[in-house]
């Protein structure tokens, strides 16, 4: 299990990861979020427990976000399958998520609703993961949302699969900082 903490002056938070069934207990007091970060949880087949409060919606969104990721990029196994995409249906909305958690970041969207645009953002920067979002139809912004967390979730699942070797013509990469 990962565990990430992340306090400031703005937010307090705390997560617990593990590659798993995708069971959630999500607490940040803004119950959309906590629904969308179930979902994600739920569809990435990651069990997730997390406690976040904050003084801005902003703030506690982000925040988040930067927990969350990094929790996600200390569970991506070195022989991931590396590559997801799925698109998914939900009532009007239509929305393609392609992700590589090669360890470069990099964020494509945007999601029609800011905040939650800025979550992905976040969260890729952190999970340092590649991620695509098409949003291809729909009006609803709480079904192109959740779509969104769903199809993220989904191309992750993929992503996360351990294929027994490394899927990159590099092979291994080392960094070391000193």
């Amino acid at each position: 299990m990962t565990v990430v903490t992340r306090e400031t002056k703005e937010t307090q938070i705390r997560v617990e990861l593990t590659r798993g069934q995708g069971v959630a207990k999500v607490d940040t007091g803004l119950k959309f979020f906590d629904h969308m970060l179930a979902t994600f949880a739920k569809y990435a087949g990651l069990d997730l427990n997390l406690h976040a409060r904050g003084d801005l919606r902003h703030h506690l969104m982000e925040d988040v976000a930067i927990a969350v990721g990094t929790a996600v990029y200390q569970v991506i196994p070195p022989t991931a399958a590396r590559y997801g995409e799925r698109t998914l249906p939900m009532d009007d909305a239509l929305v393609q998520a392609a992700i590589d958690t090669c360890g470069r970041f990099y964020y494509r969207g945007p999601l029609r609703n800011k905040l939650y645009d800025h979550w992905m953002r976040s969260f890729c920067e952190h999970a340092k993961v590649t991620l695509h979002i098409r949003v291809l139809r729909g009006k609803d912004s709480h079904h192109l949302t959740e779509a969104a967390f769903k199809a993220v979730g989904l191309a992750l699942r993929d992503a996360l699969v351990d294929s027994g070797t490394v899927f990159s013509t590099k092979g291994s990469v080392a960094l070391e900082v000193k």
